[in-house]
Parts: structure tokens; C-alpha cells; sequence
């Protein structure tokens, strides 16, 4: 299981990358910083040209989507994170739009031939294996596929278990970096995000297992349920907001059918105290997003509680999710696949909650989608609708009645424009909708 190891300098590791070759980076706080510099470098040195990037979100500088590389890097990247939204929304960079859970799936089946991956892992273990830490997604599918592959051994990345620990015969090429991970700090609550955390809390059952992502709704929700029992968690991502449930004992995945008692994710984003809650701990799975994403696995978990966010919503409840219009802001990620997922559980509550206005207080909840704007959840996907006043079931109502309902948790400054579009759009006959809602 032992293979000897050399460690090489950035400069040197970087030199695998030839002309035309498609790089998969490691993905939100394991990006290799210095890897990258050294391939930015080779790129402004005319070393390297047509050289495809691909990702899922990533924390920290991009360099290779800025215009100075054009013709040198090409990101096509799996989701759009803050970092490259200006590149992308400019033309510099581009996305490909997927499911979370199906990433994998284009680089295992060489839709996305990756020449080479560039990852972080732990130190190696007595037993000659290594850990992709903190992001296992669709990483692993890279890794396991590449012609080359650069390990960053780095003794900040947790040693995680789950899909995240592969042997050393898997990686060609080392480097050594002792950069701390970085850290994501969520932003104070606001009363906005705690009234939908408390109407989010309302419709989660005890027992129930749990996806969520990273912010102010999510922490808002989890912050609501320390009076909760036996909930457990299989999801695509968790913060630091779950901690406190998990120490408490109400986050102990003792109602979960698989993987009892474990938490189970894909990859995570925080601070320290939670890189550090991961390392060396089984009661945490690191997975692929095959497994974490995939809706055949989701649903067999009962009572699966799927929190999502959004941008904007119809009134007859189509989501978007990953546009302004036509300017792209992020991704698909896992919004589908858990509210799926989520539907087909015995006793699953898909969920999705934004606050009604956006900063500016211009409504999120439009007559119609903006021009250009995708549609993530359909409006057939569409279970539950939560805002700060109030949430409403879509599952079973008509056009008229969705409208209704989604309406009656618009910002009230809103409502009667709202109403009257849709009394436009539907005829008289909408005045004599019931509100069965």
C-alpha cells in the first residue's frame, strides 16, 4: 500500500499541463493557490495555451478566468462561485449547466476527459493513504480518471473519511504546502432570515433528515430547531451552523435508514472549528456526489427535508435559481436532485425559502421569470414555498390557486400589483379562486 513519494515545487508539477489539456482544480477551500500561480506564470510566459479549467465553486483568487488569459485558460466551470461571476457574466469564462449529482457523471464517462487533476489531501496515513479532506464531490471521479494527478499534501486538510480517503498509487505527482484551509465566516443573522428560519422550523418533523447549505436561511433554520429529536443529515454540503445541533444530541441520524448515525456530505465550507470537528471523525462521511446527490440514495431516507434558495419565483411557481436574467450568477447545484429526492421520500418535505424583496426591497416574486432567467425547480417540482410571511404547500394546485397562495407571502407592498397581474393572465375567474392554501 506504500509508494515512495516525491515531493516536487509548484513550478516544477505544473510543467504536466501541455497545450489543449482540460485541468480539474480541487474544489471550494482545498483550490491549490500555489499550483495555480505556478500555471498562471507558465500561461503568461506563452509556455501553455488552450488549456481547459473546469471546477465546482471555489474559494479564494481565480486569476486564470481573467481576460489576461484569453486563449491561454478556458474555465467551464460546474458552478459559478463569487470569485468567477464577473469573468462569466463578462464572456471570459463559461459554465456548463448540470445537476450536482451528475458532474461526476461527465468526467467518469469522458463527456469531460480530464488530462490532469490538481488536488489537496492530507498527510499520509501509517496505511499509505490519503484524504481529499474537506471536498470529495465530484473530485474523486477526477482523480480517479486523470492521466496525471497532483497531490498537495498539506497537514491542514482533515483526514475525513468516507469516499474522501484513497490510496497513494492513485496520485503521480507531489507537492508539499502548509497553508492554512481557507475560511468562510457566515455574515450576522437578520430578522429577515430569522422569521424563515422560524417558518422553515415549523414544517420540519422530528426525525427528519436534513440537506441544507451555507448563509443566512440555513443557519436561520438550524438556529430554530434545539427543540428537535433524532434528526440526521445526508446532504450535499453543511457549515458551521450544524454544529451546535450536533453536540447537543438533536442531530444523531438515529431515524435514518442509511448510514444510521452518520452525517454524510459532499463537500463542506466554514471555519476552522468545523475542518477540525471533520478530521479523524467516523461519525462524518465525506461522499461523492453520486451518492450524496443521487436521488435513488436521498429517497430512501425517510422524512428527507430538502431547504433550498432562490432568486426569484413566478406566480405559478417556477424557480430561478442561477440567473439574473440573462447575466449567469451561479449554478444548478443540488436544488433538483434533493427536491426530488426529497418528494419521493416516505414523508419528505421539499423546501424553497428566500426572503420575499431583495436588498433594494424590489420583489422576488415576479408575474413572470425575468427574460433570460433560468428555470432550476419547475414549477412540477414544487412542494413547499416559504418567505418571511409565511409558507405555502403548491403540491396539487392549479395555476389560479399556485398563484394564490405564492401571492399571499409576497412582500405586502407587492400583493396587489401581483394579484392583478395575475387576474390579467387568468381571467375573472381568478377572483372566484378559493384560498385553499
Amino acid at each position: 500500500m506504500h509508494k515512495e513519494i516525491k515531493i516536487v515545487s509548484f513550478e516544477e508539477a505544473a510543467k504536466v499541463i501541455k497545450s489543449g489539456d482540460r485541468v480539474h482544480l480541487h474544489s471550494v477551500a482545498l483550490a491549490p493557490q500555489k499550483f495555480i500561480n505556478a500555471m498562471c506564470e507558465r500561461g503568461r510566459n506563452g509556455e501553455i495555451y488552450d488549456v481547459a479549467i473546469q471546477h465546482l465553486h471555489t474559494e479564494g483568487p481565480a486569476p486564470y478566468a481573467d481576460a489576461e488569459f484569453e486563449g491561454i485558460f478556458n474555465l467551464e466551470s460546474l458552478f459559478v462561485g463569487a470569485n468567477v461571476r464577473k469573468q462569466t457574466q463578462a464572456g471570459y469564462a463559461d459554465y456548463i449547466p448540470v445537476f450536482l449529482s451528475e458532474t461526476q457523471q461527465l468526467i467518469r464517462e469522458g463527456i469531460l476527459k480530464v488530462n490532469v487533476a490538481v488536488v489537496q489531501v492530507s498527510v499520509p496515513d501509517k496505511h499509505g493513504y490519503v484524504s481529499l479532506g474537506t471536498s470529495v464531490d465530484a473530485t474523486k471521479a477526477a482523480v480517479e480518471t486523470a492521466d496525471t494527478v497532483v497531490a498537495v499534501i498539506n497537514p491542514n486538510v482533515p483526514r475525513a473519511f468516507g469516499d474522501a480517503l484513497m490510496p497513494l498509487s492513485y496520485f503521480d505527482v507531489f507537492c508539499e504546502d502548509n497553508t492554512p484551509l481557507i475560511e468562510h465566516h457566515n455574515a450576522p443573522l437578520t430578522e429577515i432570515d430569522i422569521q424563515i428560519g422560524k417558518n422553515v422550523a415549523g414544517l420540519i418533523p422530528d426525525g427528519a433528515c436534513l440537506q441544507m447549505g451555507i448563509g443566512g436561511i440555513p443557519n436561520a433554520v438550524l438556529a430554530q430547531l434545539g427543540n428537535h429529536k433524532n434528526l440526521g443529515v445526508h446532504t450535499e454540503m453543511f457549515a458551521d451552523g450544524l454544529l451546535p445541533l450536533v453536540y447537543s444530541g438533536v442531530v444523531n441520524g438515529m431515524n435514518k435508514k442509511l448510514d444510521k448515525g452518520k452525517i454524510v456530505a459532499g463537500f463542506l465550507m466554514g471555519t476552522k472549528e468545523l475542518y477540525d470537528f471533520v478530521d479523524d471523525n467516523p461519525g462524518v462521511l465525506m461522499m461523492d456526489v453520486a451518492y450524496t446527490n443521487g436521488v435513488g440514495i436521498i429517497k430512501q431516507n425517510p422524512k428527507v427535508c430538502a431547504i433550498n434558495s432562490a432568486l426569484s419565483i413566478d406566480i405559478t411557481g417556477q424557480v430561478c435559481a442561477d440567473s439574473i436574467g440573462t447575466r449567469h450568477y451561479s449554478g444548478v447545484g443540488g436544488q433538483i436532485d434533493f427536491t426530488r429526492g426529497a418528494s419521493a421520500s416516505e414523508g419528505g418535505v421539499p423546501i424553497i425559502a428566500m426572503p420575499s424583496v431583495t436588498g433594494k426591497g424590489v420583489s422576488k416574486i415576479t408575474p413572470t421569470l425575468l427574460q433570460g432567467s433560468g428555470v432550476v425547480t419547475t414549477r412540477n417540482n414544487m412542494r413547499w414555498f416559504v418567505t418571511e410571511h409565511g409558507a405555502v404547500n403548491l403540491f396539487g394546485k392549479t395555476l389560479q390557486q399556485r398563484a394564490k397562495a405564492i401571492i399571499s407571502v409576497a412582500h405586502p407592498n407587492f400583493r396587489e400589483e401581483l394579484d392583478q397581474a395575475a387576474f390579467e393572465r387568468f381571467g375573472s375567474h381568478y377572483h372566484f379562486v378559493a384560498k385553499k392554501y
